[in-house]
């Protein structure tokens, strides 16, 4: 089976929000896709990768290999983790080019630009700034 894109990613990601009937359903659901985050090494929670703008301490590791960028990224908090999940989802493992033309539908999509926190929604919108800052740099 391919791997999905980065649209077919979002789409896959509102039909798996849409089985729920509340928010207190997705909430969990959000931090149960935290948990299931790859382990994030303890070097690289240092100040060069932490995200600025977020309440809580979110770090997020990057590398460039074959094309391909690669993400890992990680919290100290439930939901921001699951955030983390949604986003990595839909950006990693993707080409430059791609990360640069998906724009973020699903916030609106799955009605996170109305159900987060303003201070969640900073930091969500400071995680995807560095996606896109990083698809842009290795687009040169």
């Amino acid at each position: 089976m391919s791997t999905p894109t980065a649209e077919q990613a979002q789409q896959e990601l509102q039909e798996e929000f849409d089985m729920f009937d509340n928010w207190m359903d997705r909430y969990q659901y959000l931090i149960d896709l935290g948990k299931q985050l790859p382990p994030f090494p303890d070097e690289w929670k240092t100040e060069q990768y932490k995200i600025q703008g977020c309440q809580s301490n979110v770090w997020m590791h990057h590398e460039v290999t074959g094309g391909q960028l690669q993400f890992k990224a990680t919290s100290d908090a439930a939901i921001v983790s699951g955030l983390i999940a949604l986003l990595l989802r839909i950006y990693n493992e993707r080409d430059a080019q791609e990360v640069r033309d998906t724009q973020p539908h699903f916030l609106t999509d799955l009605g996170l630009d109305k159900h987060l926190s303003p201070t969640r929604s900073n930091g969500l919108h400071a995680m995807l700034e560095r996606i896109y800052q990083v698809a842009e740099t290795a687009s040169r």
